[in-house]
C-alpha cells in the first residue's frame, strides 16, 4: 500500500474515532436513556461481577428488550472503540492489550463518572461487557487488516508480474 493511502486511511481512522468517542460520551454520560435524565434518589450499584448479568439472563423473558439493550448493548457500543483505537494508532500502539486496557479504562471512567454524579449506575458487568466490547471491535481490526495486507499483496503480485511480461 503507498504511503499516501496509508496515511489517508489513519486520518479516516482518527476522525472516525474521534466522532466515535464524542458519541460515546455524550451517549454514556449525558443521554436520557436508561434513566440518565437527572440525579435519582436512592443511587443504585453493583459491586459483584455477573450479578446483574444473571438478572437479565433469568428474567429475560419478562424483561424482553431490555435485555438486548442492556447486555448486548454494552458489548456492542465499545465495538467501534476496538475498531477505531488501532486503526487510528501508529504500529507499536496497535496492540491487543492496550486495545483492551484502554476500552477498560474508558468504560472504568464513565463508571466512576456515574458513581460519582449519581446519574446511571455503576456496574463492573458494564466494565466487563464493554471491555469484551472493545476486545470484539480489536478482533474485527485485526481480521479486516489481514484482509486488507492479503489484498495488497495480490495486488503488487500482479503488478510485478505484468512488469515482468511487458520486457
Amino acid at each position: 500500500m503507498r504511503t499516501q493511502e496509508r496515511n489517508w486511511l489513519r486520518r479516516l481512522g482518527k476522525l472516525l474515532f474521534v466522532l466515535y468517542i464524542v458519541f460515546l460520551f455524550w451517549f454514556l454520560l449525558f443521554s436520557d436513556w436508561y434513566g440518565r435524565s437527572g440525579e435519582m434518589r436512592e443511587y443504585h450499584y453493583n459491586l459483584e461481577l455477573f450479578r446483574e448479568i444473571r438478572r437479565f439472563w433469568t428474567y429475560r423473558e419478562q424483561l424482553g428488550l431490555l435485555t438486548f439493550t442492556n447486555l448486548i448493548g454494552n458489548v456492542l457500543i465499545f465495538v467501534p472503540f476496538g475498531f477505531f483505537m488501532p486503526m487510528a494508532s501508529r504500529y507499536w500502539n496497535r496492540s491487543f492489550f492496550l486495545t483492551v486496557f484502554y476500552s477498560f479504562g474508558i468504560s472504568f471512567f464513565v463508571e466512576v463518572f456515574q458513581l460519582l454524579t449519581k446519574v446511571g449506575s455503576f456496574d463492573v458487568d458494564d466494565l466487563l461487557l464493554n471491555t469484551a466490547g472493545g476486545l470484539c471491535g480489536y478482533i474485527l481490526f485485526a481480521l479486516c487488516n489481514v484482509i486488507r495486507r492479503n489484498y495488497v499483496e495480490k495486488r503488487q503480485r500482479k503488478r510485478q508480474r505484468q512488469k515482468k511480461n511487458k520486457r
